[in-house]
């Protein structure tokens, strides 16, 4: 199994680095997996962690479960249907009985009934709830850290405290004044009610200086973990082509190469 999946693996690392050279059967059939086994995947998992405890073990709970209950009556016959999601005694995931989740299992096949055309208008309905409920939930998850958090930040000694001049390592006037100046030209860089002319002009330079430093050091943190990927599919390129793996690397970059170098000639056959 490790010689097999090595030869995958090999596979489709060099079937997505084909794309460099241009887009080709290869590359589209290393899309098309990874796209469809990531969707199938992420929803079984969210399935198995989020809807079969979190929503159907708060309306079937195990603790509750009663013979005699017509609630659980209509549990059962799911459990006859699918025994794996509905086990016999009800959900065993230490919850109470919450009525209250009939709601979003409801707003759920609602959004799950846009498959049939006629009914699809119902689906605006979960859609709504659930995009509203999100940006709420977003919005105040933005403010509280990205806004009162950058501004308890900013609210720093400059003077009259006992901080040394300059530290690398730690606070002082130095790094201060830094943030202080940052923020203040940054923000006056986008004030667009005065023109940005004379000496207004030339502090919101500096504003921009600090903005093009922030984006680039951004950046460069992204090139360095997308680089950090790029080198670990190359170390398990090289692990490959060894002769424990029947040299993987080596025969599947060759059939690739003669392929696409075939096809690339029949199709200046073709034209010519």
């Amino acid at each position: 199994m490790d010689i097999l999946g090595a030869w995958i693996a090999v596979f489709l690392t060099l079937a997505i680095f084909s794309f460099l050279y241009k887009d080709n059967p290869f590359y589209k059939i290393a899309e098309h997996l990874f796209v469809g086994v990531s969707a199938g995947y992420w929803m079984s998992f969210n399935f198995w962690t989020q809807i079969q405890p979190n929503l159907l073990g708060r309306l079937w709970p195990s603790k509750h479960y009663s013979d005699s209950s017509l609630w659980y009556s209509i549990y059962d016959m799911f459990g006859y249907v699918a025994g794996t999601i509905f086990p016999s005694g009800g959900i065993d995931k230490g919850h109470d009985m919450h009525l209250i989740y009939l709601f979003p299992l409801l707003l759920g096949i609602m959004m799950l009934v846009s498959l049939y055309q006629p009914l699809s208008w119902m689906a605006r309905w979960g859609i709504a709830y659930t995009v509203g409920m999100a940006a709420g939930l977003r919005a105040y998850g933005v403010l509280n850290s990205n806004v009162i958090g950058q501004v308890k930040n900013t609210i720093i000694p400059v003077i009259g405290t006992d901080l040394p001049f300059f530290n690398l390592t730690g606070d002082s006037y130095f790094n201060n004044l830094i943030i202080l100046v940052g923020t203040v030209t940054g923000l006056l860089y986008f004030y667009f009610s005065k023109e940005q002319t004379g000496h207004f002009s030339k502090v919101t330079k500096v504003g921009i200086y600090f903005l093009m430093v922030s984006f680039g050091a951004s950046f460069g943190f992204a090139v360095m973990g997308r680089i950090s990927l790029l080198i670990g599919r190359l170390l398990d390129l090289i692990k490959y082509s060894g002769s424990e793996f029947h040299h993987a690397s080596i025969w599947v970059l060759l059939v690739m190469v003669l392929l696409l170098g075939y096809s690339a000639y029949q199709e200046k056959e073709t034209n010519s």
